[in-house]
């Protein structure tokens, strides 16, 4: 039975919120403000995380950008800031979808459904990705055929963004829009650039016997490959538009 984490600080809300989902045939645990709701985030793994971005404490924008430093998990965003600006924002900071409050119970049933028919395998903070990676995201690090190697920003988020689609091509207009944030598609060099700078560090921390785990398609892309544990990657066909796992956005 799938786990949802609700954070909220309306108890009226979070009563009947638990008692749809509850219904709908989940388990829910929630929390009334940020912190508790980072804390249960880490100790009970949960399937999904339904996000208010105005609770107390530590607010939601900054607990969807340190959940996405523990895990792909899916936010769904519940706001009552109805504004194209603020979903943009939410988007792009890593939630999977944004819904607007008051909302009709039966949608959000059919979008955490949706959410979490999605979702697949969930990666968290130390979980190993094939035999050989880590991610280490409180570093901005990564361990990789035993070796450490610290990346910068963009280079930890181009690696991310990869890995959580692995097996998948993620196209260069892809990568420029979520890694660096430019919906021009116009910097296809950033791209070219970043992806060689990654590989070499990782070159560096495997040593002579690490296999280079990025994979660039021609015309299309990139896609990571991490070895025999990796779901065989189907044709070379671009992930579709908006279907990448948003990394976070720190």
């Amino acid at each position: 039975m799938p786990m949802l984490l609700i954070v909220e600080d309306d108890t009226a809300s979070v009563l009947a919120l638990r008692a749809l989902l509850v219904r709908g045939g989940y388990t829910v645990q929630s929390a009334a403000d940020g912190r508790e709701g980072l804390r249960l985030l880490f100790a009970e793994r949960p399937d999904l995380l339904l996000l208010d971005l105005r609770v107390p404490g530590l607010d939601g924008w900054r607990v969807m950008v340190r959940a996405r430093d523990m895990s792909d998990l899916p936010i769904l965003v519940l706001s009552g800031l109805d504004d194209v600006g603020h979903r943009v924002k939410a988007l792009r900071a890593g939630a999977d979808d944004y819904l607007v409050k008051p909302y009709d119970g039966e949608e959000l049933l059919a979008r955490v459904e949706a959410l979490l028919r999605r979702a697949g395998h969930r990666q968290w903070t130390g979980e190993r990705v094939g035999e050989h990676l880590r991610l280490v995201p409180e570093r901005r690090a990564v361990v990789w055929y035993g070796g450490e190697v610290r990346l910068s920003d963009i280079e930890y988020r181009l690696l991310q963004l990869l890995v959580r689609n692995r097996g998948r091509v993620v196209t260069t207009k892809q990568l420029l829009m979520r890694v660096w944030d430019d919906e021009s598609a116009l910097g296809a060099d950033r791209v070219k650039f970043g992806v060689l700078r990654l590989r070499r560090k990782l070159r560096d921390a495997g040593g002579p016997e690490a296999r280079d785990p990025v994979e660039a398609v021609r015309g299309l892309g990139y896609r990571f490959v991490s070895g025999e544990s990796d779901e065989p990657p189907e044709a070379d066909s671009p992930l579709p538009p908006g279907a990448e796992d948003p990394g976070p956005k720190s």
